[in-house]
Parts: C-alpha cells; structure tokens; sequence
C-alpha cells in the first residue's frame, strides 16, 4: 500500500514538472527561470534541495553513530546559507544581472578566462555524481523498506522519476516541484521527531541509551561535530547550483529574504533527523547500517504517520537529486559543451545539451550506487572536492580585483593537492579536527593570497 502511494506521488512530481517544461523554450527558461522567481519560490528551490539525502538519511546516521553533535551537519548548512543570503548571494545577483551570467562558470571565465572556468566545471562532474549517489542511495532506502524493492531497482526507479520531471523543465519545473515536496517532508518530519521521542522513552530513556554520545559540539570522530562547518559551511555559499538559482531570484531583496529564511528553517530542522536517530539507537543499538537509522524508527511508528514521514523522506532525496541534476545539466552545457566544443551552439542547440548532459549525469550518479552505499561517506567526497576547488576563486572574484587567472588555477591545483595528499596520508582523519578539506581551503586561499600580489592581473 505503502508503496503505490509512492508510486503515484512520483507520477505528479514527473507531470507537474512536464507541465512547466511545456513552456521552456530558450535556455534562460530552463538555466534561471528568466529570472523571475519571487521569495517564496527562492525559499523552495533552496531548502527543498537543501534538505536532501544527507540532512536526512545522513544526519540520523550520524546521529546514530556519533550522537547529538551530528546537529552541526544541518547546521552548518545553515550558517552557511547565511552568507550567502547576506554577503555572497546579492554581490554575485548584481553580476549576474549586468553580465547576463547564466552558470558560475561564467563568472570565473568573466574574472579569470576559460581555463579556470575549465577546471571548476570538470570539479563540478569529478564531485557532483557522488552527491547523486547519496541521494539515490537515500531513496533506495525508503523504497526498501515501503515496499521490499532491492537496492538497485530503488536506486534505478529514484534516477527515472528525476531525470523525468527536471530534464523537462529545468529550473522553473524543479522550483514548483519543489514547492510540493517541501511541504510533505516539513509535516512528515515534524509529526515523526516527537513520536519518536515518545517510543524511545522520552528524552530520559535517548540518553540512557546515547550515555556516551550526547556532547553537542564532537562526536565519537574528532572531524564530527562543529570541525563539519569548515566542509557543510562554505558548500553551501559556493555550491554552483545554488549560486546559479541565486540568479533566478527577481530582485536582491528576493534573493536575501529567500535563502536566509531557508537558512534558519535548516538550523531548527537539524534537530528533527538528530532525534530520531538518538531515539532508534536507543531502542536497538545493533542496526547492521547507520543509514537505516531513519526509515527503521519510521516504520516502527503508526501507518499514518509513518508513512507520511517516509514519503517526506523521499521527497526529500528527489529534491537534494533534482538539484544535482541541475548542476550536472547547465554546467556541462554552457561551461564544458559551449565554452570548449562548440562554441557557436545557438540557443536550441545549447538547451538541448543541457537536457542531455543531465540526463547522462543521472547514469554516472546511478552507476555509483554499486561503489557508494552509505550517504555520508558519497556526500563527503563532494562537499570536500567542491569546496577545496571553488573556495578561493569564487570569494577571489568578488572582494579580490587584483587578482588573475595565474592566482586562480594555482590555488585550486594546490588545494585539490593538498586535500588527497591528506586524505590518502592519513587516511582521511586529517590531523584532529583539522580535516583534509579545511586544510585544502587554508592552502588553496594562502596561495590565491600570494599569487595576487607576487602575479597580480593584467
């Protein structure tokens, strides 16, 4: 039963978004939306995606494995949401506007030249699949455990309904979409948190089961806890995805209103999938997988409630997936099709590519489902590829006028270095809190620093 209501729910999201696609027909349509979007659908398009597979599935596994200080993952996305409200968001819609930039690679080209603009894009497609296979995998989950679906079919079914509705409609379909999938994953989460508290035992009965896990700032790890807002914190103010939606907002009122209410609606949601995942560990401590935290406190509760949660849950991977997509989609056509193969694409020719590039980003995201299966791990590697790449050049261009192609391409080259130097070495621990992301940024933006003054731009 369960799962036909999944089922038939997937098939409004795909109609909806071939509904809205009907109308794309130039590739502003589908890269911003013309930007029009106004601050409601700003605040859907953003914390739709943003409450994905990780701040789910991840976060309640975290939660499960390391304890309360797996609240800083959500919030960090948070925090980092609010610079980009504040500080990063409206500097880059006020370029946007002017050069009639369509992707964040056309900003670095703008500041730096093709070849800086080269290497983010191929950043963009060696890291990005990885965040899709988190969220498929995520949805896989749900799936498996509604209707027994195998891993791999759930993973297939999950690739289908996304690439479906998006490659349709591009951003204006993926922002109305979105709209929907919010307001189920907001009630089912809200609903499912304190009833999972209540089967736990209250928080008395959490704590006797989580007694040595319940620090707020580390988990069990040394890089758990607030060491994540140096990876989740400038992720999610650099993210091309949500720099290129930034563009779509109407007006920097819009954008700044939009982005920061999602903002604070992440770091109060970051308590939800924390509780239920404290609350299933201490009602069975000997789960085979930390990722089944979620969907096997949610099948423990009422059908009703229960079943909403977990359609909340799968709403909640094809948004974080749709948004993958979207990056994978625009950034191969405008930043590697148009800017290196053809550059004389015309508009048709581009949009096409778009739709093709997303839909081949969805078989390389599916693929990965058979090498990645916990969300955490598959998110990680993304989050520290994009944020150790895009750091420097993307802050470069906005508060660094003196500053050149020569800064730009040392600094990412040196801190992609770095970051898999530490990873490999260590391996992947980092030295205590210092993770091999956080010292891929210090690297890579010491260099950008030295590089604009010894070579400044011409």
């Amino acid at each position: 039963m369960l799962l036909t209501v999944l089922i038939a729910y997937s098939v409004v999201l795909v109609a909806i978004g071939w509904w809205v696609g009907r109308r794309v027909r130039q590739s502003e349509d589908f890269f911003v939306g013309r930007r029009s979007l106004g601050p409601l659908l700003i605040f859907a398009t953003f914390l739709a995606p943003n409450i994905g597979a990780g701040s789910t599935v991840g976060a309640a596994g975290f939660a499960y494995e390391q304890g309360l200080a797996a609240w800083w993952w959500n919030a960090s996305a948070g925090i980092g949401s609010f610079v980009l409200a504040f500080w990063v968001g409206p500097r880059i819609w006020r370029e946007a506007r002017r050069l009639n930039l369509l992707t964040l690679g056309d900003l670095l080209e703008h500041r730096y030249g093709r070849a800086v603009r080269g290497v983010a894009a191929t950043a963009v497609w060696l890291g990005t699949p990885f965040v899709l296979c988190a969220q498929l995998n995520g949805a896989a989950r749900v799936l498996e455990i509604a209707g027994g679906v195998p891993h791999w079919a759930g993973c297939l079914i999950a690739t289908t309904i996304i690439a479906a509705y998006f490659a349709s409609g591009g951003l204006p379909a993926a922002a109305r979409v979105n709209g929907i999938q919010l307001i189920v994953k907001l009630a089912g989460f809200a609903l499912a948190a304190p009833l999972a508290l209540m089967a736990a035992g209250g928080w008395a009965g959490v704590a006797a089961g989580n007694a040595d896990r319940l620090s707020w700032l580390r988990g069990s790890s040394p890089s758990v806890g607030w060491p994540w807002l140096f990876l989740l914190g400038p992720a999610f103010f650099l993210s091309p995805g949500l720099i290129q939606k930034a563009y779509g907002a109407r007006s920097e009122r819009t954008l700044t209103i939009g982005v920061a209410a999602n903002a604070a609606a992440l770091i109060v949601f970051a308590l939800l999938p924390v509780t239920i995942g404290l609350s299933e560990r201490a009602l069975d401590p000997h789960l085979a997988h930390r990722d089944l935290a979620l969907p096997a406190m949610l099948a423990r509760l009422s059908l009703p409630v229960g079943g909403l949660a977990l359609a909340a849950v799968f709403s909640a991977e094809l948004s974080a997936a749709d948004a993958v997509l979207f990056m994978l989609g625009t950034s191969g056509a405008r930043d590697l099709y148009q800017a290196f193969v053809r550059p004389a694409a015309d508009d048709r020719q581009l949009l096409r590519a778009a739709r093709i590039a997303a839909l081949a980003g969805g078989a390389l995201g599916y693929l990965l489902t058979f090498v990645y299966d916990l969300v955490g791990d598959a998110l990680t590697i993304f989050y520290s590829i994009m944020v150790v790449t895009l750091f420097a050049p993307t802050l470069g261009a906005l508060v660094a006028p003196g500053s050149g192609r020569w800064a730009a391409l040392t600094a990412m080259l040196i801190g992609l270095g770095t970051f898999f130097a530490v990873q490999v070495g260590t391996p992947a621990h980092g030295f205590g809190w210092a993770s091999a992301p956080f010292l891929g940024i210090v690297t890579s933006s010491a260099v950008f620093l030295a590089a604009s003054v010894l070579r400044p731009a011409r």
